[in-house]
């Protein structure tokens, strides 16, 4: 009794090497014999296909309004009050030490009068110690405010963030390019809150809580839309 080819111990015959079906072999392409698509780099969708919304500097589809599609988002506002919290505490220091030297200055020119007292000229030292002080009040003014522009103004125009923005992963940028505001974009997102708190104060606070009233969803403040910039949180 033969069992067909010794090499095959089930007898069943050998179907052509290369398709166990028997079925004819598709032509190489895609599954279904339509001609395989290039596909661009990382398989992901290249702008400017149909369908696809051209994509703005930091993610966000050009002229849309919303959430974002894809990349990093704006900063809570939450997010945005610890930042400005960190900024005012390192500021606060720095006052706080220059107010220090000045009252201890003051001080010592006051000490130094009392060898005087009865004398005549006691109530003269008393006036000059006085009129330094008052000098010396002033001077630190001066400084906290230039010092207040040059730290707001410089690192937001030239880093992008402050110090308190650093450490929270927060970032300032233009809208239309994502790029860093540059120092004119900066000066007119410094100057607007800085007017309005010549106001006891009450419009730098509305110019800080107006972006809560950002119906676009970019959480945009007054002087945001003034510099054409917004902040940006973390990925």
């Amino acid at each position: 009794m033969s069992y067909g080819d010794p090499n095959n111990p089930y007898g069943a015959p050998q179907q052509p090497s290369g398709n166990p079906y028997g079925q004819p072999q598709q032509p190489a392409g895609g599954p279904y014999g339509q001609p395989q698509q290039p596909q661009p780099g990382y398989g992901y969708p290249q702008q400017g296909q149909p369908g696809i919304p051209p994509q703005s500097g930091y993610g966000y589809p050009a002229g849309g309004q919303g959430g974002y599609a894809q990349g990093p988002q704006p900063a809570s506002m939450g997010m945005r009050f610890l930042a400005r919290l960190i900024d005012g505490v390192i500021i606060g220091v720095i006052y706080g030490i220059l107010m220090g030297v000045g009252v201890l200055g003051a001080s010592d020119s006051i000490s130094e009068c009392e060898s005087l007292i009865g004398t005549p000229s006691y109530q003269s030292c008393i006036d000059d110690a006085a009129g330094s002080l008052a000098g010396t009040f002033f001077a630190i003014a001066g400084f906290f405010m230039v010092f207040t522009l040059l730290y707001e103004w410089l690192m937001v125009g030239l880093v992008g963030a402050t110090v308190g923005k650093l450490a929270l992963g927060l970032r300032v940028v233009k809208i239309d390019t994502g790029q860093k505001p540059g120092l004119g974009a900066s000066f007119i997102r410094w100057i607007i809150p800085t007017v309005g708190a010549f106001l006891c104060y009450i419009g730098a606070v509305l110019v800080y809580l107006s972006p809560f009233w950002d119906n676009s969803g970019r959480q945009r403040g007054w002087h945001d839309k003034a510099a054409s910039t917004m902040v940006l949180g973390k990925n």
